[in-house]
């Protein structure tokens, strides 16, 4: 009698193990990109977006458009302040678009500001104009890899819901580019101007990487219920100056914002004690 053919179980087990195998190697590649929700790729772009209008900002003031390349440095601002809210709103928050929101900040924050403003102004000042814009595209560097890592903290001093470390980078690019405001409404930009707009994008510098103490503005401060009508109407209307006095409202902003630091520092000083934010406040 003819013997019943064993199974071949060898055969399978080294097929099973080879397809375990290679499933273990794929686990280590991440998602692939067809399994990636639409969702996730959202805020991705609006951060890509937002990098290709600095780096627009940055090719129009060398072509001498420089009206527009400060629109779209404002622009980039925009989207690169958008791009978090909205990836929280969607769900849709990675470390992939943490990585990718640090260096659209670099660039819109920290590089184009500092190159619209150079070859607006500070080229006037020759070596010494290009050195201001160096040092105040650096400290923008170092103030967002500061912030980055105060944010990566697991626990978090209750000040931080109220107070910067410096001025903030987006508030920064929109500080430094005073001259060019001032310069599109007339104001002479010629000789010596070129140095003080270089002192003065050197100081903006320094406000990034200071440890001086700055509203946020995020406390959970709530608003009289009789307030909230002229509060609105308020917006609506600093929104209309906006579009109507572009200039003469961006400078005026710049100025009140800058009136404004030692309201805040007085504030933290009746608080805690001290001018700066100390290392010992840093504990909840």
């Amino acid at each position: 009698m003819e013997q019943p053919a064993e199974p071949h179980t060898n055969g399978q087990e080294e097929t099973h193990e080879n397809a375990s195998t290679v499933r273990k190697d794929d686990s280590g590649r991440g998602p692939r990109l067809r399994e990636i929700p639409l969702r996730l790729m959202i805020p991705n772009v609006i951060t890509v977006l937002a990098i290709c209008a600095g780096l627009t900002g940055i090719r129009l003031a060398f072509e001498g458009r420089f009206e527009l390349a400060v629109g779209m440095v404002l622009l980039a601002a925009f989207l690169d302040g958008i791009d978090g809210r909205i990836a929280r709103l969607l769900k849709a928050t990675s470390k992939f678009g943490v990585q990718m929101d640090s260096l659209a900040d670099i660039i819109n924050f920290g590089v184009a500001p500092a190159l619209v403003l150079y070859a607006y102004v500070l080229d006037g000042a020759r070596s010494l104009g290009w050195i201001a814009a160096l040092i105040y595209a650096i400290a923008a560097g170092l103030r967002l890899a500061r912030f980055n890592v105060m944010e990566e903290r697991p626990v978090k001093a209750q000040w931080q819901s109220e107070f910067f470390v410096g001025v903030p980078a987006p508030m920064g690019a929109m500080l430094v580019m005073l001259p060019v405001y001032l310069g599109f409404l007339g104001v002479p930009l010629e000789g010596w101007v070129a140095y003080a707009a270089g002192a003065y994008t050197v100081l903006m510098g320094y406000l990034l990487v200071s440890r001086l103490p700055i509203w946020s503005g995020k406390s959970e401060t709530r608003i009289r219920r009789d307030l909230m009508l002229p509060v609105i109407l308020g917006v609506v209307i600093y929104v209309a100056l906006l579009m109507s006095f572009t200039w003469e409202v961006l400078s005026v902003t710049v100025i009140a914002y800058l009136c404004m630091l030692p309201f805040s520092a007085r504030a933290w000083h009746r608080r805690y004690g001290t001018i700066t934010i100390e290392d010992d406040h840093a504990s909840p």
